[in-house]
């Protein structure tokens, strides 16, 4: 038996298929997001832009995918 290529995360509520090994960089890259225009968070816990691509997701991981607040 071989080990999946894929693995099944929650992305913003859905399930969501996408390759073992996958960052979150790439999963925004994927869903066509400009990464300067999306806020992002991993099981609850804010990600920076600049740690996006450092972090791997595993499998059941919850994404969020929202528009940063901005303003004053």
């Amino acid at each position: 038996m071989s080990l999946s290529a894929e693995i099944t995360l929650l992305l913003d509520g859905q399930p969501h298929r996408v390759p073992a090994g996958s960052t979150l960089a790439a999963l925004v890259q994927a869903l066509g997001h400009a990464p300067e225009g999306i806020a992002t968070a991993v099981n609850a816990q804010f990600v920076p832009r600049s740690a996006r691509a450092s972090l791997q997701l595993r499998e059941g991981d919850q994404v969020m995918l929202f528009q940063p607040i901005v303003g004053g």
